[in-house]
């Protein structure tokens, strides 16, 4: 008799189901005729507290949280049976059946990830008591058809040791951080902060970006633009050279230049390209659509997915690749042929740029199964999510590919002054995005050709500089993949670029947090009010802000570089180039760095408190701190104590121009960040001026400065 214990009760269920529909169900698993399959409730064991690590340790009695037991670090990592009637029954069911005399194999049916392995693997360790083989049942999905043909070629456990000393590694350096960190410096601010080896620098990354974006101060500038109209078209010509505020007679002077000279269209060409679908998705490539299209929280669309692999719709959601495994050319031969007989356009493809062995660490792209629901067998939501996958996956195999007749047209001002160059598409064939929301629009050029002169009228244009944009769920899973692919355009651009950078970061371990771990640790940062997604971009919280600042200020705020160099450590566990002691020696020493520091001398301050307001009372969002502007007798003030941002409606500037600060024009001032008058009466000459007052932000109280118009701005 072979017993099974899987990860998860409906895991079990499904394995049960593919073994025999005529399994028997018993009181924690189920009955046949050569496999019993039972299963666990996740973790069934957790790690020691310091306390429990003490000799004279009792479960009743209450321990408080001291800088005595600090830095502590186990001789020996111990685990305990978590204290719930559930888990230790469910414990005990599993203890006697593999412990049966006529048990002669274990199959360790944990999720196929690290964490799954050493689930199952810390039951069997305590619970059997004697030398029976164990195997490894694989599954990339829970078709029964899969976890049939996955029993026939089940490997020993002993070739995952180091998947299970890498997970092993992991909750080990985790704990260290983990207890040591958030006990000190939750004992020195004396409140809770949670301090992870993951979830701090996350913050952090929020924390920089507000504050980017709350410090920035926009920049005026000039550039050149011709918009005229050449044989009944507009062509727009922009120069790449920017000219400062105050360079506006400099620019007039190019432009007067620029119009006196002839402008040609000296080159026009025409070629056909293949555009490209994007790549199969991994989990937080998914996640980062769903984010953008339908505003899910990583949370939402992880629990979603992961209901439509369980029950056999989609492959192993927690993959971090978008190519397939070489020898699972077969499988997907399989799968598009049954896709194809219900009339779907697409054929098999035997291309690198779909299967590579060399771009994978454990688990191919998510993809749809053998398995196909009914729309009426999925919620709502479910069939979006399984949507989602199934058309980038008809994307990828699309019989045709998308064509576009590409044209690039150089225009020349005389003398090769200047080189502008205008480039448009038009679809040939539509190929892939028949499958996703991707429609192109023809772009048309200007219907000229070579040496055809264009009418100009260069004129100077303002632009103003934009702030950094917020995160989105995309671009911080982007980032959190690459911590040193800083440049939003690139984080955005992703999808187009070569993702061999991406690649390489995750074999090498540099990512921050894993596939598997990154949606929990972000939803324990919004959950703990460090974060929160709003509209599908992340905002700082003011505790958030506390946080990062304490921290900071603690000295305890491991640097992303510092962060890499363990999530590289814990990657060398896996390839077998380190062992588990020495990735913990790694992760000591950073402890011990900010234990070494000496902080006596600081003063924490108390953490911000944030006040209801009525809804009647709410003007809008304070602009340095995100939470609400509350109107009162004497202003507006922001509800957060920690920021208190006010403004006063006796402001002595504004009494100085005779100008009442209504709600109105408060709302205007704390969400544009300045008001403007064009009616304004000096009291020296009885005239009228325009001007803009500008709002400073930066203090407690919001001061203002005046801004006029320039002498060439009032001309226009």
């Amino acid at each position: 008799m072979k017993v099974i214990i899987a990860e998860k009760p409906s895991l079990a269920k499904n394995i049960a189901n593919a073994i025999d529909l005529n399994m028997q169900k018993k009181d924690g698993y189920y009955l046949g005729k050569d496999y019993i399959v039972t299963y666990a409730f996740g973790h069934l064991f957790r790690l020691y507290d310091i306390e429990m690590y003490k000799d004279d340790y009792s479960v009743d009695k209450k321990y408080h949280w001291t800088l005595d037991d600090l830095p502590y670090y186990p001789e020996q990592f111990k685990f305990g049976l978590q204290r719930d009637s559930g888990i230790i029954k469910q414990y005990k069911v599993i203890r006697e059946l593999i412990n049966r005399d006529d048990c002669d194999a274990i199959i360790n049916a944990g999720d196929s990830d690290r964490e799954g392995e050493i689930i199952v693997r810390l039951i069997i360790s305590y619970a059997l008591k004697k030398n029976t083989p164990i195997k490894r049942l694989w599954m990339p999905d829970q078709t029964p058809q899969t976890i049939k043909q996955e029993l026939e070629k089940m490997r020993d456990d002993k070739e995952f040791d180091n998947l299970a000393n890498e997970g092993l590694a992991r909750t080990y350096v985790d704990w260290l951080y983990g207890i040591n960190l958030t006990r000190y410096a939750s004992i020195k601010a004396n409140t809770m902060l949670r301090v992870g080896r993951v979830i701090a620098p996350i913050v952090k990354t929020i924390y920089d970006r507000d504050m980017a974006i709350n410090s920035f101060v926009p920049r005026k500038y000039y550039v050149l633009s011709s918009k005229e109209k050449t044989n009944g078209e507009f062509v727009e010509l922009v120069c790449k050279k920017e000219f400062k505020e105050d360079e506006y007679d400099k620019i007039n002077q190019l432009a007067d230049t620029y119009n006196k000279l002839k402008c040609v269209v000296k080159k026009v060409s025409n070629e056909e390209k293949i555009i490209p679908p994007g790549k199969l998705f991994s989990l937080s490539k998914l996640q980062g659509v769903l984010g953008k299209k339908y505003k899910m929280s990583l949370d939402e669309s992880l629990q979603i997915v992961q209901d439509l692999y369980e029950k056999g719709y989609v492959s192993y959601p927690r993959t971090p690749s978008q190519y397939l495994a070489e020898n699972e050319k077969d499988k997907f031969k399989e799968i598009i042929s049954n896709f194809a007989s219900l009339g779907v356009k697409i054929k098999f493809k035997d291309s690198k740029s779909i299967f590579d062995d060399s771009k994978i660490e454990s688990h191919s792209a998510l993809t749809p199964t053998y398995k196909i629901p009914k729309k009426s067998e999925l919620s709502e939501k479910e069939n979006l999510v399984y949507q989602e996958i199934v058309h980038r996956f008809f994307a990828v195999f699309s019989k045709e590919n998308l064509v576009v007749s590409r044209s690039t047209m150089e225009i020349e001002l005389k003398d090769n002054v200047e080189l502008f160059k205008i480039v448009g598409d038009i679809v040939i064939n539509k190929g892939w995005t028949i499958f996703e929301d991707n429609e192109r629009k023809d772009k048309l050029l200007p219907n000229l050709k070579e040496n055809d002169e264009v009418n100009i009228l260069f004129k100077p244009v303002k632009k103003e500089t934009t702030p950094p944009k917020r995160f989105t769920v995309e671009t911080l899973n982007n980032f959190l993949k690459n911590p040193f692919k800083n440049d939003l355009k690139e984080l955005e651009e992703s999808e187009e670029k070569d993702d061999i950078e991406e690649i390489k970061a995750m074999f090498e371990g540099v990512e921050l947090g894993t596939e598997a771990t990154r949606t929990g640790i972000i939803e324990n940062a919004c959950k703990s009010n460090y974060i929160s997604l709003k509209d599908n971009t992340y905002h700082l919280e003011p505790l958030g802000k506390y946080y990062v600042e304490t921290l900071d200020k603690l000295k305890v705020l491991i640097p992303k570089e510092k962060t890499a160099e363990l999530g590289k450590s814990l990657k060398m566990v896996y390839r077998g180039e380190i062992d588990i002691d020495q990735a913990l020696k790694i992760a000591e020493n950073e402890i011990d760095n900010v234990f070494n520091q000496d902080v006596s001398f600081l003063e924490i301050d108390k953490p911000p408190r944030i006040f209801e307001v009525a809804k009647e009372k709410q003007l809008c969002k304070c602009p340095r701190c995100g939470q609400i502007i509350a109107i009162t007798d004497y202003g507006y003030r922001c509800s957060n104590s920690g920021c208190s941002l006010t403004l006063v409606t006796d402001n002595k500037l504004f009494q100085a121009i005779n100008k009442k600060i209504t709600k109105t024009m408060a709302k205007q001032i704390f969400t544009k960040g300045k008001v403007e008058f064009d009616d304004l009466i000096s009291k020296k000459t009885g005239s009228t001026y325009s001007c803009t007052l500008v709002a400073d932000f930066t203090q407690k109280y919001v001061s203002f400065k005046f801004v006029f118009p320039s002498k060439d701005e009032k001309k226009e």
